[in-house]
């Protein structure tokens, strides 16, 4: 029988270029969450987005199975972040104990409000959210410190929960946000990038459960989900990721601050043009 006939190598090969885009996508993570210590949620979200549509799964679903499982790659992925940047005594502790709680609470808030947004609504916010921390890195100079500490409380609370309720809702790491915040009070850009790494970590864990909770039921999900966290797709990303993710961090620590700010600005722009585009479709 000819190869390309067989239903079994068709079925196969429609497969293929799926999981090999994760697993690309997981090598760019991990990078990106070394490197700029940012969980890798800024790279798997849109290309989950895509790569779900061309396994035709739901549209009303495919954004929250996207955050989902972005969240749940960034468990494995930031754990060897954090890890490799700690080695480099890159974390700060003080604000790990500060932030802590607030972030959890955040990151639960976060996940239960996702369930009850459209996926439209989602992919907007994440592409919106994007585009204006990009525009505020590539023109508004450098995050000079305004203070040598970070706020007192409840602000310093308040802006950890924010962190965490966002973070969730798009499913990334929080270091998108908690990089310019922790520069801003003082911290230097590889110790902001090596806390934040950790900071993801918090975010991930309780975010992932609260989105496997939310999609426990919900129709239109692809096979092997639990919620809205795909079995599949974390099993494509994930081994790669972990092992990009050290890579990135010894990168950082040979960089300069300012490309560093420059390469993420960069990133995000183009996240942020493709998941606006796609919102509008």
């Amino acid at each position: 029988m000819d190869m390309l006939s067989d239903p079994t190598f068709n079925e196969a090969a429609r497969w293929f270029l799926p999981a090999a885009l994760l697993a690309g996508a997981g090598v760019l993570a991990g990078l990106i969450a070394g490197l700029l210590g940012v969980g890798g949620g800024i790279v798997v979200v849109p290309v989950l987005f895509q790569v779900f549509g061309l396994i035709d799964m739901d549209p009303a679903v495919r954004m929250h199975a996207a955050v989902g499982t972005s969240l749940a790659t960034i468990i494995p992925t930031g754990f060897s972040s954090a890890r490799a940047h700690w080695k480099r005594g890159a974390l700060d502790a003080t604000v790990l104990r500060q932030w802590g709680l607030w972030l959890v609470l955040g990151v639960f808030a976060g996940s239960a409000l996702a369930a009850h947004l459209e996926g439209r609504v989602l992919t907007l916010l994440f592409g919106a959210l994007a585009l204006s921390v990009a525009l505020r890195l590539l023109l508004g100079g450098k995050d000079r410190a305004i203070r040598d500490r970070l706020p007192p409380a409840p602000y310093s609370q308040l802006i950890a929960g924010a962190i965490g309720l966002v973070s969730a809702l798009l499913g990334i790491g929080g270091g998108t946000f908690s990089v310019p915040v922790l520069t801003l009070c003082g911290r230097s850009i590889h110790r902001a990038i090596g806390t934040a790494a950790a900071l993801g970590l918090m975010i991930a864990l309780p975010g992932a459960l609260g989105f496997m909770i939310g999609g426990w039921d919900v129709a239109g999900r692809p096979p092997l989900s639990v919620g809205y966290v795909n079995l599949l797709g974390l099993a494509c990303i994930v081994p790669t990721s972990v092992l990009a993710a050290p890579w990135g961090a010894r990168l950082a620590h040979h960089l300069q601050p300012e490309h560093l700010r420059r390469a993420f600005a960069l990133f995000l722009l183009l996240v942020a043009g493709r998941m606006i585009f796609s919102g509008f479709l």
